[in-house]
C-alpha cells in the first residue's frame, strides 16, 4: 500500500497553485537587488585586497580568508551532508503500510501536512544548519593555522611527559575536532529520529514501548555509537586539558586530578568505547537490551568515577593534609608560570633601607639624582596643547609618552607626543575641508624630563612649526597616527596648485611660538624658524600648502576606484569632487595600532604605542605579543583585569579580555607617520608561537637584525608586559611551595596616591632612568612598588615590601639589542619594614602642616593644586619619593604650571621650588648631587622675582605665586600672607556681588602681595 497523494491547495485542483507565476516587477527587483548586495560586497572585498597589496601584506588577507573559507566548506559540507543523509535515508526506508492504530493516523495527517515542503525542508534545514556550523567553524582558523605549523617547544609537561607544543598547538584543535563532530552526530542523530518517527519507522506500542523497522534501527544504532565514541574521545583529551584547568587550589592537575580524575577519564573513555561497539553490534543485529544496559551502567560509572570518588579523595584525603599532599602541584605550578610569564629569570636581591638622609648621599646616585623626571605625562597634556598647538585644529593626547634621546652626548629623558590634527577644532568642517584641505599634523614637541622653566613650564627640546630643537631634521608630517581622521584624500600630479594645508605661516602662529622656551645645542634658541623660501605660501590665509608625495594608500584615481569607495565609506562625494585626480590616493586604517592589527591579526597589541624620531622620520612604536591559554600548569589571568591602572582609567587603551597564561613580547612593530608603512621586527626568535606565525606568513615578519641603530636606541620594555608580570609577581615571588601556600608573603599593587579614594586603582609603572643596587651603570627603566597583600577586611599597611624594575634600555647596536635589555630586577625588603609605601608617603606629605599651610592659600581661590606621579627609586641605601606638585589657574586657557617638589627619604621631607633645592632638604643641606632642574625657579634676583611668578596668560594667575610662600619667615613675609589672604576673600565677595571693579582692585592687592612674598622668603632663603 501506498501513501495517498497529496492535495493540492484549499479550494482547488493542484494544477490550479501551478497557474500562478510570479509577477516580473517583483522578479526584476529581486535579481536587482541581489546584483546589488553582491556588487556591495565585491566593492568590500576589492578594497581590502587593496589596501593590503598596497601595504605589502596581501598574503595576510589572502591566507586568513583561504583558511576561513576551506574551514567554512568543509564544515558546512559535513554538517549539511551528514543531516542531509540522515534525513535522506530515513525517508527512503520509511515502512509502507495502512496505519492501524490511532497514533498512526495522527501521524498520517501531520505527513500530509508537510509533504509539499518535505522536498524544499531536506535540503533547506541541512543548508541552513551547515551555514551557521561553518560560520562557526571559520572562527577558528587560527587554531588550524597552528596546528599546521606546529613547533616543538622543547619543554616537557611533569605529568603525561609531552612536549609543551602538544597542549599549545595540538590540543585545542584535536578539541575542536571533535566538539565538531559531535555536533554533526548529534544533529544527525536529532534529525533521524524525527523523520523515523514521522514516517512510521519508529513506533509506539500499546503498553511494550517502541518498535524500530530495520532501517531505523540501523541508522540510530550507527549514529549513537558514532556519538558515543566521539565522546570517548572527549574524555581521553579531557586528561590532557586537566593540565590547563583552573578550578583547584593552583592551576594544573593537583593531587586529587592526578590520582582520581585522570585514570577515571581513561576508564570511562574506555568503556564508552565499548559501548560504542554494543550499539554497532545492536545495529545489526537488532538486540538493543545490551547497549541500553550497557550505556546505564556507563552512565553510573562516569558519576561515580568523575564525580563521587574524586570528591571523596579530596574531602577525606587532600582536605586534612592538603599542604603536603598538594605540594607537589604547587610546586609544579610555580615552575611552570614564572616560566609562561618570563619571570623565571627574576634577580631577587634582599634591601635593607636606611632611614637616615645623610649630607652628600646621592654623591654615588648623582646619574640617577641628575635624570629624575619632573615632567607628569599624564598632567602636561594640556601644557603642551596650550604652548604648542598653534591652531585649534590641531591637538595632543592626553597621555603623553615617556622616551630618551642622545642630547649633546648625554641620554635625556623626554616627554614626547605628536602634533596631531584634530578636525573637531576645524571652523568650517565641510567635506572638502575635512578630506582634501585639513589632511595631516605638523612635528614633534618633546621636553626635558628633568628640567622646568623659571616660571614652571616645560623646558622643550623640540617644538615650533616647522619644528626646531635637538631631534635633527625629519619628515614632520604627521598623516598616521591616534587622532588621524577616518580618511583623506591626497596626491596630485607634478605641477599641480597644491591643496592640502601644510601649517600655519601668519604672525599670529610665530608670535604663539616666539614666547616658548626651546633649546638647540644646549643653548635657548626661539623656537620660530624661517619659513622654506621653496614653500608654497597662499598670502591671502597665511599658511603654507603641501601635495603629498608619499605612498601612502590606495589609488582613487579610476572612476571605478572611486566608486568602490564612495560604496565603502557611504560618500557619493568621492565619485563627485573636482578635487580627485588620476594621481589621487586614499589614506584610510590610519591609527598605528589598527595597521599593525589588521597586517599582524595573531598579535595581541600593546595599549600605548609611542612615537620616535628614527632615521629622519617620525615612527610610531608598537610592541606586539603572542599569547596562549593552554601552557599546561600555569596561571591564566584576564588581560585587560590584570593590566588595568589608573592610566586605563583615564584614557589609554585598555587591552582584551581575553583569558592567556602565557606571553611574549615577540614583536616590535613600526608605522611611518607619514606614509603608514608597517615593519614588524621579530623580537623574541626563540618564542615557538612565533615560530609558527612566521610559518603561516612567511616575509611578514622581519628579523631583528633588520632593525637600525636608531629605532633601536627608542626601542622600549613593553608597559603592558611589565604590568602583567608585575601583577604575577605579587604571589609568584614567593618559590617555596609551603609558603606559597600558606599566602603570607603575597603581596599586592599599591593604589595610585593621586586618585582620590572613589576611584582607587593600581598605580602605573613608571619610565625612569635610574641604577639599581648591584648595577653596574644606570638605564633607562620600567619601575613599580609593592606592599603587602590587603587582608580580608580589605585592610593593609601600607609599607613598602618590594620593588621591581626592567631595564628598558635596548642599547643602539643595529640589529643587537643590549645584554641588559629586560632584564628584571626585584628588591626584596624586611618583611618587618616600616617604610612608608606610595600611599603613605602621599599622606605624610598631605599631613606636614608647612606644606598645607602653604598650598591651602592657593586652594582657596579659583586655582587648583595637582600631584604629579609618585616616583620611587632606590638610591643612597633607602627609597625616595619625588612628586612634583603643579598649580592650575580656572579657565578654559589654562595648564598646570610645575611650582613645586615634593621628596621624602625616611622620615625627612623636603618642599622646594627645585627638586634640587628639595633633595638638600632631606639630605641635611648638600644631597651630594645636582638635580636636572638646579638653578631654575628658586631663589631669583629681587628685581626679576614678580616676573618668574607665572603671571601670563595660561600659566595660572598671581595665586599660584603666593603658593611659593612658606608657612614661617620674617614679619615682611607673615604680612604678605596675610593681605593675599584678604585679597582672595575680597575677590571671591567681589565677584559673587557681579562688582568687578571691586574685583580687579582686589586683585591688584593680591598681586602686590604676591611680589612682597617672594621677595621675604628670597631674602629668608638667603640668610
Amino acid at each position: 500500500m501506498t501513501f495517498p497523494p497529496t492535495a493540492g491547495p484549499r479550494g482547488g485542483s493542484p494544477q490550479a497553485g501551478q497557474n500562478r507565476r510570479p509577477s516580473p516587477l517583483w522578479l526584476t527587483l529581486l535579481i536587482v537587488g541581489a546584483l546589488l548586495g553582491a556588487f556591495v560586497i565585491a566593492t568590500q572585498i576589492y578594497t581590502e585586497v587593496q589596501w593590503y597589496d598596497q601595504l605589502g601584506a596581501l598574503s595576510v588577507f589572502t591566507t586568513e580568508w583561504f583558511t576561513r573559507g576551506v574551514l567554512f566548506l568543509a564544515t558546512a559540507i559535513v554538517m549539511a551532508g551528514g543531516v542531509w543523509a540522515s534525513l535522506h535515508f530515513a525517508y527512503r526506508n520509511r515502512p509502507v503500510y495502512a496505519p492501524t492504530t490511532p497514533q498512526q493516523e495522527n501521524l498520517d495527517r501531520y505527513r500530509e501536512a508537510i509533504e509539499p515542503l518535505r522536498k524544499v525542508a531536506m535540503f533547506a534545514v541541512p543548508a541552513v544548519l551547515g551555514l551557521f556550523a561553518g560560520l562557526s567553524a571559520s572562527t577558528q582558523w587560527q587554531t588550524v593555522q597552528l596546528w599546521l605549523n606546529r613547533v616543538p617547544f622543547g619543554e616537557s609537561d611533569p605529568q603525561f611527559g609531552r612536549d609543551v607544543g602538544f597542549y599549545v598547538f595540538e590540543l585545542p584543535f584535536y578539541q575542536f575536532l571533535i566538539d565538531t563532530l559531535g555536533f554533526v552526530a548529534l544533529i544527525a542523530l536529532i534529525a533521524s529520529v524525527v523523520m523515523h518517527y514521522l514516517y512510521g519507522g519508529i513506533r509506539t506500542g500499546e503498553g511494550r514501548g517502541f518498535s524500530l523497522t530495520k532501517g531505523a534501527q540501523v541508522q540510530i544504532g550507527v549514529l549513537v555509537a558514532v556519538l558515543v565514541i566521539v565522546q570517548g574521545l572527549r574524555m581521553w583529551f579531557q586528561r590532557y586539558a586537566i593540565l590547563t584547568d583552573s578550578t583547584g587550589i593552583v592551576a594544573g592537575a593537583t593531587y586529587t586530578d592526578v590520582n582520581a580524575r585522570i585514570p577515571a577519564l581513561t576508564i570511562v573513555a574506555i568503556a564508552a568505547g565499548i559501548v560504542a561497539l554494543l550499539f554497532i553490534a545492536a545495529a545489526a543485529t537488532g538486540r538493543w537490551r545490551f547497549p541500553v544496559v550497557a550505556t546505564g551502567v556507563l552512565v553510573v560509572l562516569s558519576l561515580v568515577a568523575l564525580l563521587a570518588y574524586p570528591y571523596g579523595i579530596e574531602q577525606f584525603r587532600v582536605q586534612p593534609s592538603q599542604q603536603s599532599m598538594e605540594r607537589e602541584y604547587i610546586e609544579r605550578n610555580i615552575e611552570a608560570t614564572r616560566t609562561a610569564y618570563g619571570i623565571d629569570d627574576v634577580e631577587v636581591s634582599p634591601y635593607q633601607p636606611t632611614a637616615a638622609g645623610e649630607p652628600g648621599a646621592l654623591r654615588e646616585d648623582a646619574v640617577t639624582a641628575a635624570s629624575i623626571r619632573l615632567l607628569d605625562p599624564n598632567l602636561v597634556s594640556d601644557s603642551f596643547r596650550q604652548l604648542q598647538q598653534i591652531r585649534q585644529y590641531y591637538g595632543f593626547p592626553e597621555q603623553l609618552d615617556v622616551d630618551r634621546y642622545e642630547i649633546n652626548g648625554e641620554v635625556q629623558d623626554t616627554v614626547i607626543a605628536v602634533r596631531e590634527l584634530d578636525q573637531s577644532g576645524l571652523d568650517s568642517a565641510t567635506w572638502y575641508n575635512q578630506r582634501i584641505v585639513y589632511t595631516h599634523g605638523f612635528g614633534v614637541v618633546a621636553a626635558y624630563g628633568n628640567r622646568r622653566a623659571d616660571d614652571g613650564r616645560p623646558v622643550f627640546s623640540e617644538a615650533g612649526i616647522p619644528p626646531v630643537g635637538e631631534l635633527g631634521e625629519y619628515e614632520p608630517r604627521i598623516y598616521f597616527g591616534e587622532r588621524s581622521p577616518l580618511y583623506s584624500i591626497v596626491g596630485a600630479p607634478d605641477g599641480a596648485p597644491p591643496l592640502e594645508l601644510d601649517y600655519p605661516s601668519d604672525g599670529d602662529a610665530q608670535e604663539a611660538m616666539a614666547e616658548v622656551e626651546v633649546t638647540q645645542d644646549g643653548e635657548p634658541v626661539q623656537a620660530v624658524p624661517e619659513v622654506d623660501e621653496d614653500a608654497d605660501i597662499d598670502e591671502s590665509t597665511g599658511q603654507v600648502n603641501y601635495t603629498y608625495t608619499g605612498d601612502g594608500g590606495p589609488s582613487v584615481g579610476s572612476f571605478f576606484n572611486r566608486l568602490a569607495y564612495a560604496i565603502k565609506f557611504q560618500d557619493e562625494e568621492i565619485v563627485l569632487s573636482d578635487a580627485i585626480n588620476e594621481e589621487s590616493q586614499i589614506l584610510y586604517n590610519r591609527n598605528p595600532r589598527d595597521r599593525v592589527e589588521a597586517v599582524a591579526p595573531f598579535l595581541t597589541l600593546d595599549g600605548d604605542p609611542y612615537p620616535a624620531v628614527v632615521d629622519g622620520r617620525v615612527k610610531w612604536i608598537v610592541d606586539a605579543y603572542t599569547t596562549s591559554s593552554e601552557y599546561p600548569y600555569s596561571r591564566p589571568e584576564a588581560l585587560d583585569s590584570i593590566t588595568e591602572d589608573s592610566n586605563t582609567q583615564q584614557g589609554a587603551v585598555p587591552l582584551p579580555t581575553d583569558r592567556i597564561n602565557y606571553i611574549r613580547n615577540s614583536v616590535k612593530a613600526t608605522v611611518d607617520a607619514y606614509d603608514g608603512s608597517v615593519d614588524l621586527y621579530a623580537w623574541d626568535e626563540e618564542d615557538p608561537v612565533l615560530q609558527a606565525w612566521r610559518q603561516v606568513f612567511p616575509g611578514i615578519i622581519q628579523d631583528v637584525s633588520e632593525m637600525s641603530g636608531d629605532l633601536m636606541s627608542h626601542v622600549r620594555y613593553p608597559e603592558d608586559l611589565f604590568k602583567v608580570q608585575r601583577s604575577l609577581l605579587t604571589q609568584y615571588h614567593v618559590t617555596n611551595a609551603d609558603a606559597f601556600y600558606s599566602g603570607q608573603d603575597f603581596w599586592t599593587l599599591p593604589n595610585d596616591p593621586t586618585m582620590s579614594q572613589q576611584n582607587a586603582v593600581a598605580q602605573p609603572p613608571y619610565f625612569l632612568t635610574l641604577q639599581m643596587p648591584n648595577q653596574d651603570e644606570p638605564s633607562f627603566s620600567l619601575t613599580s612598588s609593592f606592599i603587602p597583600r590587603r587582608s580580608a577586611e580589605g585592610q593593609t599597611r601600607n609599607v613598602l615590601t618590594g620593588f621591581l624594575a626592567a631595564s628598558a634600555d635596548a642599547g643602539n647596536e643595529p640589529g643587537q639589542p643590549s645584554e641588559e635589555y629586560g632584564k628584571l630586577r626585584l628588591l626584596q625588603l624586611p618583611r618587618n619594614t616600616s617604610v612608608p609605601g606610595p600611599g603613605q608617603a602621599q599622606n605624610n606629605f598631605n599631613a606636614e602642616p608647612s606644606i598645607q599651610e602653604s598650598l591651602n592659600l592657593l586652594r582657596q581661590g579659583e586655582s587648583d593644586v595637582q600631584n604629579g606621579n609618585m616616583l620611587t627609586l632606590p638610591v643612597a641605601g633607602g627609597l625616595l619619593y619625588v612628586q612634583p606638585v603643579y598649580v592650575r589657574s580656572a579657565g578654559e586657557t589654562s595648564y598646570p604650571v610645575l611650582q613645586r617638589v615634593l621628596v621624602a627619604f625616611g622620615e625627612e621631607i623636603g618642599f622646594a621650588p627645585t627638586l634640587d633645592e628639595a633633595l638638600d632638604q632631606v639630605f641635611g643641606g648638600d644631597s651630594g648631587a645636582q638635580a636636572g632642574d638646579a638653578g631654575s625657579g628658586g631663589e631669583q634676583p629681587e628685581e626679576a622675582s614678580g616676573e618668574d611668578e607665572g603671571t601670563e596668560e595660561g600659566a595660572g594667575t598671581e595665586d599660584e605665586a603666593a603658593a611659593e610662600a612658606p608657612a614661617s619667615g620674617g614679619d615682611d613675609l607673615t604680612q604678605a600672607l596675610e593681605d593675599a589672604r584678604q585679597a582672595i576673600q575680597d575677590s571671591e565677595q567681589a565677584l559673587e556681588e557681579g562688582d568687578f571693579a571691586a574685583y580687579g582692585e582686589a586683585q591688584e592687592r593680591l598681586k602686590d602681595a604676591v611680589e612682597r612674598a617672594a621677595r621675604a622668603e628670597a631674602a629668608a632663603e638667603g640668610e
